[in-house]
């Protein structure tokens, strides 16, 4: 397993960074300074006597990246560049990932494209290391998958990482633990094994037309239904920005069971089939960065029995919720990365570009603005290492009440940032990073919608404000 390494010489403690530490106890009021310490180093796990704090990345972490790096140029890169599929990264990527005469959907090459990388990554061992041994997985910590994250997006557009997807060579799956924490026994049968086989995709239905961050006042509701005999549910309602509905065979439909509007108890989760009678597709909602697998559905009278109620009955917000930490923790170091990529580009380019008769990179109104994005990216990665770092030391209830802010502070300032730096990247470039020849345009439209989705920016700041001002306690 590959774990944060947040230690102290000579004594392992639960958060990890290493240092020494030689506390001396001799008086009462020593041992009241001890004990303020450790109560302290409780509350924010990297706080530490000693007069050594060690932030390199644990050997164990570089050791894997090389191997990724290995992985990559001996499989994805050659595969990448095989059958003009550079295509779907160069000037032409977004014509030919979408198929505009289908709604703007993904082109069925691109997806099997993804799909045949998703496959080598899985054979050599990479694509689950984030999932429990159980699975295939090699148990990979928060501070592992947050710096993989971040080296991959360093490298740019490619096979290996592709932004728009969300597809990459250490993959995702939060849907598996989901199933792993709250499925009955045959859920977890056959949604497991199937989500990991490629028999059964399940898209998400949480957001409404009308209700976005106030998910609590969502207007679809499940009524119990008896049919044949057998108990269940009749849905009706609308659902938007289901994104993979186009290919998925399974939608988890929120919908509201008991309760007032408004209120977070009283809302369900049900694994609905898209095949359902009621269940239709009204739209595929065109976005900033195409294609789209982001329709807009209707349900009309759906029914499903009792066993498609996934989750406990009335708290299914619990499932929304359940591994929003960490997905928002590895957006943040994605982020990072591809924002360094912005600025190291940048800085090459302004080194190698002359008008004038000397370098771009000689002007202060250059320098000045890379500089400032640097020193940023600097920060905001040491907050999200430090952060993914408390999070292997927690049970997700701990991390939701103790750093669930620090989470939104890395989030929110982390996809802010690579809209900065990709914009900047742009204009240092001039023309051609305004064009399609470079990736910035690409990345800036991908990351900027992150700073609405996974919790608006907004959203996240006033969380931090909660936890900063005491209106969510500790």
């Amino acid at each position: 397993m590959v774990r944060s390494r947040l230690n102290l010489v000579g004594r392992r403690n639960r958060a990890g960074f290493s240092g020494t530490m030689r506390p001396i106890v001799n008086s009462a009021k020593d041992r009241h300074s001890e004990a303020l310490h450790w109560r302290q180093r409780d509350e924010r796990s990297a706080w530490f006597w000693g007069d050594k704090m060690d932030f390199d990345i644990p050997e164990e972490i570089k050791t894997y990246l090389a191997e990724l790096d290995a992985f990559i140029a001996r499989e994805i890169k050659p595969l990448e560049e095989q059958d003009d599929n550079i295509r779907f990264f160069d000037h032409r990527r977004e014509y030919a990932r979408t198929d505009w005469d289908n709604d703007g959907q993904p082109r069925h090459e691109w997806e099997e494209l993804l799909g045949e990388m998703r496959r080598r990554a899985d054979a050599a061992g990479h694509l689950r290391f984030a999932l429990p041994k159980e699975y295939g997985g090699q148990d990979g910590s928060n501070l592992a998958m947050a710096v993989i994250r971040e080296h991959l997006a360093e490298k740019g557009l490619g096979l290996h990482n592709d932004l728009q997807n969300e597809s990459s060579i250490v993959g995702n799956f939060p849907q598996v633990l989901m199933f792993r924490d709250f499925g009955t026994p045959e859920q977890q049968d056959t949604f497991i094994n199937g989500m990991l086989a490629g028999t059964h995709r399940v898209a998400f239905g949480l957001t409404e037309p009308d209700h976005g961050s106030d998910a609590t006042w969502m207007e679809t509701r499940a009524e119990p239904c008896t049919r044949d005999g057998v108990d269940g549910w009749l849905i009706n309602g609308e659902k938007m920005w289901n994104t993979g509905l186009h290919v998925a065979n399974y939608d988890m439909i929120f919908a509201r069971t008991s309760g007032d509007d408004g209120a977070a108890r009283g809302i369900s989760c049900f694994l609905v089939p898209t095949d359902a009678p009621g269940f239709k597709i009204e739209e595929y909602l065109w976005t900033f960065n195409m294609p789209t697998d982001h329709p807009r559905i209707s349900l009309t009278d759906v029914w499903v029995p009792d066993t498609a109620l996934f989750g406990p009955r009335d708290g299914g917000l619990v499932l929304a919720q359940h591994f929003v930490h960490e997905n928002r923790i590895r957006q943040a170091a994605s982020g990072v990365g591809a924002a360094q990529y912005c600025i190291s580009e940048s800085v090459a380019y302004a080194k190698a570009r002359k008008p004038f008769g000397k370098a771009l990179a000689s002007n202060q109104a250059i320098q000045f603005p890379l500089t400032e994005l640097h020193t940023e990216c600097e920060m905001v990665r040491n907050l999200v290492y430090k952060t993914a770092a408390q999070m292997d030391t927690m049970t997700k209830p701990e991390v939701a009440q103790r750093i669930s802010d620090k989470v939104s502070m890395c989030n929110y300032r982390a996809n802010r940032l690579v809209c900065e730096a990709a914009d900047r990247a742009m204009q240092v470039h001039g023309g051609i990073g305004y064009s399609r020849h470079k990736p910035f345009e690409h990345i800036y439209r991908h990351h900027r919608r992150y700073r609405i989705t996974e919790g608006s920016e907004e959203i996240q700041i006033r969380k931090v404000a909660g936890h900063l001002f005491g209106f969510i306690g500790k």
